[in-house]
């Protein structure tokens, strides 16, 4: 069974957890922007009176939380940052912070798992902060904030325990994998 047009925007919306513009969804369907007009159209008309919305600008769509579930969403959030980071939570700053930056495919491919949650975490409790991949615009870079450095009690992250070597190594391995992909 083949989704209709505006349950399979809901999905590709959903998944991506961030805005889209509209002329990557029409290149991603491989439809006129009018079409993709009425997708939203027709998915924001589904969506009334529900938990999730659709925001709109101009070029760019985005699935939230509607403000009807504010409450809610506080709450859950405040649970969340009252919990230990975590094992998974520890490893995904970890690597951001000896990377000195990391998307998520790096994160995920060091740990050998999924890191959304991790990252989601690491995100609502503003040690991390998310950026636009400057190799590829398309992909979203993770960085460390002040607030991680503090909260690992350390004031740079060059005293983070074995940080030149760990980085060096991470540097070499990113290297070594470049120039295995470049030789294909």
């Amino acid at each position: 069974m083949a989704l209709s047009p505006s349950a399979a925007l809901e999905a590709v919306l959903f998944a991506a957890g961030e805005p889209i513009a509209k002329k990557r969804l029409a290149g991603f369907f491989a439809v006129t922007a009018d079409l993709i007009d009425a997708a939203i159209a027709e998915l924001r008309e589904t969506l009334t009176e529900r938990g999730i919305t659709l925001i709109e600008t101009e070029n760019e769509v985005e699935l939230r939380t509607s403000p009807q579930a504010n409450d809610l969403v506080q709450k859950l959030r405040e649970s969340e940052l009252s919990r230990d980071l975590g094992k998974a939570g520890l490893e995904a700053l970890a690597i951001i912070l000896y990377q000195g930056g990391a998307t998520r495919g790096q994160i995920d491919w060091v740990r050998g798992v999924n890191s959304s949650a991790a990252i989601r975490s690491l995100l609502l409790r503003g040690l991390i902060e998310r950026t636009e991949d400057p190799t590829d615009k398309r992909r979203a870079l993770y960085t460390a904030t002040v607030d991680a450095l503090g909260h690992l009690g350390v004031t740079r992250k060059e005293d983070l325990p074995e940080y030149t070597r760990f980085a060096a190594t991470l540097k070499d391995e990113a290297t070594a994998e470049a120039g295995e992909h470049h030789e294909e």
